[in-house]
């Protein structure tokens, strides 16, 4: 392949190795950004007509090209040629074959460097409005199921071992305000994305007075970059957003190793419909929780792009450099299996089947340890004793092998005078739960309180 056959080839001589070519080509990942490439050129052309540099015979041209080659893309029938190193490369060559001469004329002032960076913040833009919004439903559903499962109680764990009972709606609220959490940091980040750095050229800006205000008004951008050199070497919205990604899915992790173990016979609290279940090639009674499995590993492969991305990102010098090159492959790919995990795990908690039974049966009255402890505090004794005293009672069950709820009033006043008849009040799980009901609590009132909390951000939430 001539050098000079591509939009950089005017002072070599020599053929490009066609080892090199493959090797520099981006085209294959980069393809995806055809649209926004055509969206911000449209935008260009105009811009470029303002400042006097296309006649409106040159423009309507242009632009008419630029909307064949999309519809060409969208049809399938845009055919990429050996030499179309990139997405630019490849749109600019088909719009020459359409309208001649007058395409050369587009790229007037401008560089691959502003062009690429701005397409990607099209393309993330966009990607962020749809991850929004697939977010939102899980919030939804966890909503609409914490509504519905309101009766049910479980054991609550801390370092897994049972430790309070709490409404399973709690649970699955828990996991709603994470959610919310992860779409409100993206609406922040979303904001940082939508930055015009078109009109910057290669490094020094552009020197034929485009007007970068109209192009930012075009874009549908509510800001403009201020510097030519940040401009072109900025990928911080790239890094980010990994980032953003890895945080996000370690919360969907989390939540499906809570399932995992929940589904499994020993706890038997949760079954996930035949539809997000697997079986085993070997063994006829195995029912796999693939989908939670996976969702878990995948966290480790976005994890992984967003600590590579940054490694690449720390050797590089100031501006443009060919190393950012990389930013694509893992900032396309983290939002597809971004996009895959939200609609699986929603689907799974949709259809997902809890055993009330277990769960009730999981209850035991050492989980109510803490209420003794409480139980005395409300007869006047300060928190730390009435800590201590709790710690005898549980002693003191051990050492007769009998549960908690099991012991006499007489057994449980050699601790301290303090117990009174009411104490039996005590080995009553909706009791425990019903007495938190502080903001944020997992009683009935409070689980209520949040559930019209998180519907209201529903309704306000519209993901731009």
């Amino acid at each position: 392949m001539q050098g000079c056959e591509k939009l950089w080839g005017g002072r070599f001589v020599d053929n490009i190795d066609s080892r090199f070519h493959d090797f520099n080509a981006s085209i294959g990942i980069d393809k995806r950004m055809y649209a926004e490439d055509i969206e911000g050129s449209i935008a260009y052309a105009k811009a470029i007509r303002s400042a006097n540099l296309l006649s409106h015979e040159e423009l309507q041209a242009i632009v008419s090209g630029l909307e064949q080659v999309k519809a060409e893309w969208e049809k399938g029938q845009f055919t990429i040629h050996a030499e179309d190193e990139d997405i630019h490369a490849a749109n600019e060559r088909r719009l020459s074959e359409l309208v001649g001469n007058v395409a050369k004329k587009l790229h007037t002032g401008r560089s691959r460097n502003d062009q690429t960076i701005t397409d990607m913040r099209l393309w993330l833009r966009r990607s962020i409005d749809v991850i929004s919004k697939k977010i939102t439903k899980l919030v939804q559903v966890l909503v609409d199921r914490a509504e519905n499962d309101i009766e049910i109680i479980i054991p609550g764990y801390t370092h897994l071992q049972r430790a309070q009972p709490v409404k399973w709606s709690q649970w699955l609220l828990s996991y709603a305000w994470y959610a919310k959490t992860d779409v409100e940091r993206l609406q922040e980040l979303r904001r940082r994305v939508n930055v015009l750095p078109l009109g910057s050229g290669a490094i020094a800006g552009n020197p034929f007075q485009i007007d970068r205000r109209f192009l930012a008004s075009e874009l549908n951008f509510s800001e403009i970059t201020e510097n030519s050199m940040y401009a072109v070497g900025d990928r911080d919205f790239v890094a980010e957003f990994l980032f953003w990604s890895s945080l996000t899915a370690i919360h969907l992790s989390r939540l499906c190793e809570d399932l995992i173990i929940y589904s499994s016979k020993e706890f038997d609290f949760v079954r996930l419909a035949d539809r997000f279940s697997t079986g085993s090639s070997l063994m006829p009674q195995k029912r796999n929780p693939d989908c939670m499995e996976l969702i878990r590993g995948k966290t480790g492969t976005l994890l992984g792009k967003c600590m590579g991305f940054m490694a690449t990102l720390k050797g590089i010098p100031s501006t443009y450099n060919k190393d950012l090159q990389e930013d694509k492959e893992a900032l396309f790919s983290s939002v597809d299996v971004l996009n895959c995990m939200f609609v699986v795990i929603t689907g799974a908690l949709e259809t997902l089947k809890v055993n009330n039974r277990k769960c009730a049966e999981a209850l035991s009255s050492d989980m109510l340890a803490t209420d003794i402890a409480y139980y005395l505090v409300r007869k006047g004794i300060p928190f730390r004793e009435a800590h201590h005293s709790a710690g005898k009672v549980v002693a003191l069950s051990e050492s007769l092998g009998v549960s908690l709820c099991e012991l006499t009033l007489e057994q449980l006043q050699t601790v301290s005078e303090k117990f009174e008849e009411d104490v039996m009040q005590v080995w009553n799980f909706c009791n425990s739960v019903e007495q938190y009901n502080v903001t944020g609590g997992t009683s009935t009132s409070a689980i209520a309180g949040q559930v019209s909390n998180l519907r209201a951000w529903l309704q306000q939430a519209n993901p731009v």
